[in-house]
C-alpha cells in the first residue's frame, strides 16, 4: 500500500493535471463556446482506459471519456500501435457496431498515450465541443433525422504522429467546416493541452516513481469504489420505478416515454430502462455512452461529494438499456440533441428514488434549454453563430431552494456574458433577467428561470431553439408545486408576434430585425409551501422572485403592500 500522505498528494496532482488541461484550452480557444461557455472536459486514465482523475467541467462529457477510450483500444488501436507523441481523435458516436463512444459529432475527443520508460502507462483525454463540423446547418442545429445530417464523422485516427500534426487528417477536417480557422486553432490548442498534461504526469512519476504512481492509480479507484458502495448500502433495498416524457407538447410525434426500474440490493444498484420508447427519426436519441454518463452523474449527485471521482465510482452500478431505444440508439439515428434525453434521465432517476431517499433527491429541474442563431454579419460578410445553453431553474431539495438561472445537471456550462456575445455576433441583447414566479412553490422554492431577449442584426438568420417541459412542467416533490414551463416567442409585443410551436423545434428562418425572447423553465418545489419560513417569503417578494399575490395564495403570507411587512399568516 501507498502511505496516505503520498496517495493524497498524487491524487491532487492528477486532478490538477486534468483541471489545467481545460484551463489551458479555455485560455487558448477561438470559439466562444469554449472560451466563454467552457464546453470542454478532461480526464486522466490508466493504460486500460480506467478513469483515475477528472476536471470539474461538463458531467455529460466526463463519464463518456472512459467507455469511448476502451472502445478505441479494443477495436481500433492497441497499445502496441501507439508511439510517443501520438494523439488520437474521434467524434463518431457509432464505433465498433454500437454507441459506446462519442455523444455527437460536435464533440471531438483527443486521447494522448503517456509513455514512461518506453511503455504506455496512462492516457490524457480532452473532449471539446467544436463550433462546426459541417452538418446540414451550422453547428449541427435543426431537427436532423439521421447521423449523416449531423456532420463529418471522424473514426479513431492519429491527429498527431510522433509529435507532428497529421496533415491529411487536418485537411480532411478543415475541408468540412464553415469555420476552418476556428477549428484548426481549437484542435491545435486541444492537442497542446494533452501534450502538456503528458509532461505533467511524467513529472509526477519522476518524483514519486513509476511503481508508486501506478499503485496510487489502483488504490484511488479501489477507495472510490469502497466509499460508493457504502453510500449505496444506505439506500433501502427494493425496486423503484418512474416514467418521464420527451417532446411533451406533442411536437415531432411526441410525447416519447422514458422509463426506469431501479433495483437496490446491498451495495449494488441496477438501472433498467426496459420499456423506454424506440429511437426516433430525430436528434433526441442518446448513445449508450451518454446514458451511462447521465446515470453516473446522478449517482455522484446522490452520494458523498468528497468521494474522489474515478472508475471506482461506477463499479457498483449496472445498466440495462435495450439497443435501438432512446437510451441506446443505433446507427443511423441522429443524436445531436441527446441532452434532452439525458436531462430527463436525471429527473427520471430522482423521481424513482424519491420515496427511498427523500432527503437526498431533488425536484425536477428545467432540463435542456438551447438558444442558437446564426446570420451573416453585416460588417464582415461572414456567417456567425451565437447563443448559449440557457440557464433555468433547478429543483429544490429537502434543505435548500433550487438555484436560479443555472445551466443545470449534466450540462454545467457558464452563461456567456452579453458583452462577449455582442462582440462576436450581429445581435443586440435586450433582456436578461429572472422570470418572476417561475419557480415552483414549496417549503423550499424551485429555482427561477430567466427571460432572455435579443434583436437580430445580421442577414439570413437561422434560429434554433430547445426548451423542455413546456406542458408537463417540472414536478415538485412532497407537496411542492411545479415550476413554470418555458416558451420561445418571436417578435414579442410586435405585429406578427408568434409563440414557437414546439419545445424542441427545427430551424426557424427569421428576418433581420426580428427579436427572439425566451421564458425559461423554472424548477419544482419541495415540501408544503405553507411550511415555508414566512420571512423567506417576504424576502422573495422584496427581491422580485415572488409576487405579493402569490405570497398570499401559495404560501399563506399576507403582506402590507406599502411596507412589505407581514400582516397575517393564513395557513
Amino acid at each position: 500500500m501507498v502511505d496516505p500522505i503520498t496517495l493524497e498528494i498524487v491524487r491532487n496532482g492528477l486532478t490538477s493535471i486534468a483541471e489545467q488541461m481545460t484551463s489551458r484550452l479555455i485560455h487558448s480557444a477561438y470559439s466562444y463556446i469554449v472560451r466563454e461557455m467552457e464546453d470542454c472536459s478532461a480526464g486522466i486514465f490508466d493504460r486500460r482506459g480506467q478513469l483515475v482523475a477528472e476536471s470539474a467541467n461538463v458531467p455529460i462529457h466526463l463519464a463518456c471519456l472512459a467507455p469511448c477510450l476502451r472502445t478505441v483500444l479494443g477495436h481500433y488501436f492497441s497499445l502496441d500501435d501507439l508511439e510517443p507523441g501520438d494523439i488520437l481523435a474521434t467524434n463518431d458516436p457509432y464505433l465498433a457496431g454500437g454507441s459506446m463512444a462519442c455523444h455527437h459529432t460536435g464533440d471531438i475527443i483527443t486521447y494522448m498515450p503517456i509513455f514512461y520508460d518506453g511503455e504506455v502507462v496512462a492516457f490524457a483525454a480532452l473532449m471539446v465541443h467544436h463550433l462546426d463540423v459541417g452538418a446540414m446547418y451550422m453547428a449541427t442545429r435543426g431537427w436532423g433525422i439521421d447521423i449523416w445530417q449531423e456532420g463529418l464523422r471522424i473514426p479513431p485516427l492519429k491527429l498527431y504522429r510522433r509529435g507532428e500534426p497529421s496533415g491529411d487528417v487536418f485537411k480532411l477536417i478543415l475541408n468540412n467546416t464553415r469555420v476552418p480557422e476556428v477549428i484548426e486553432n481549437d484542435l491545435r490548442a486541444q492537442s497542446a493541452a494533452c501534450q502538456m498534461a503528458s509532461g505533467d504526469l511524467v513529472a509526477i512519476m519522476d518524483k514519486y516513481g513509476r511503481e508508486v504512481t501506478l499503485r496510487c492509480f489502483e488504490e484511488l479507484m479501489d477507495y472510490s469504489e469502497k466509499r460508493t458502495r457504502a453510500e449505496i448500502g444506505k439506500i433501502p433495498a427494493g425496486t423503484y420505478q418512474h416514467t418521464e416524457y420527451l417532446c411533451d407538447d406533442g411536437g415531432k410525434g411526441g410525447p416519447y416515454k422514458l422509463t426506469v426500474r431501479v433495483d437496490v440490493k446491498g451495495s449494488d444498484i441496477l438501472f433498467d430502462f426496459t420499456g423506454t420508447d424506440p429511437q426516433i427519426a430525430g436528434p433526441i436519441n442518446a448513445p449508450l455512452s451518454a446514458t451511462h454518463s447521465a446515470v453516473y452523474y446522478v449517482m455522484r449527485a446522490l452520494t458523498d461529494p468528497t468521494i474522489p471521482s474515478s472508475e471506482g465510482c461506477s463499479r457498483p452500478i449496472n445498466i440495462i438499456a435495450p439497443p435501438g431505444t432512446l437510451v441506446n440508439c443505433q446507427l443511423p439515428a441522429a443524436c445531436y440533441q441527446r441532452m434532452a434525453t439525458c436531462h430527463s434521465i436525471v429527473d427520471l432517476i430522482m423521481g424513482a428514488l424519491a420515496d427511498a431517499i427523500p432527503e437526498r433527491i431533488m425536484a425536477d429541474s428545467c432540463g435542456c434549454q438551447y438558444d442558437y442563431c446564426n446570420a451573416i454579419h453585416p460588417e464582415t460578410g461572414q456567417r456567425v453563430m451565437w447563443g448559449e445553453v440557457v440557464g433555468g431553474g433547478m429543483g429544490a431539495t429537502s434543505t435548500r431552494d433550487g438555484i436560479s438561472a443555472m445551466s443545470c445537471h449534466v450540462t454545467n456550462c457558464p452563461a456567456p456574458s452579453i458583452e462577449a456575445l455582442e462582440v462576436v455576433s450581429p445581435a443586440l441583447y435586450l433582456r436578461r433577467e429572472l422570470w418572476e414566479e417561475s419557480g415552483g412553490a414549496g417549503k423550499y422554492r424551485g429555482g427561477l428561470g430567466q427571460v432572455l431577449a435579443y434583436k437580430i442584426l445580421g442577414t439570413d438568420p437561422q434560429f434554433h431553439h430547445t426548451s423542455q417541459k413546456a406542458l408537463r412542467e417540472p414536478q415538485g416533490f412532497f407537496g411542492g408545486k411545479t415550476g413554470k414551463g418555458g416558451r420561445w416567442i418571436v417578435n414579442e409585443g410586435q405585429d406578427g408576434e408568434r409563440i414557437l410551436p414546439y419545445a424542441i423545434g427545427d430551424v426557424e428562418f427569421l428576418k433581420p430585425g426580428d427579436t427572439a425572447t425566451f421564458y425559461g423553465t423554472g424548477g419544482g418545489g419541495y415540501g408544503n409551501p405553507f411550511e415555508r419560513d414566512p420571512e423567506k417569503v417576504r424576502l422573495d417578494v422584496i427581491q422580485g422572485l415572488v409576487s405579493v399575490n402569490s405570497a398570499e395564495k401559495e404560501y399563506g403570507v399576507l403582506l402590507d403592500r406599502g411596507t412589505m411587512e407581514i400582516r397575517e399568516l393564513r395557513r
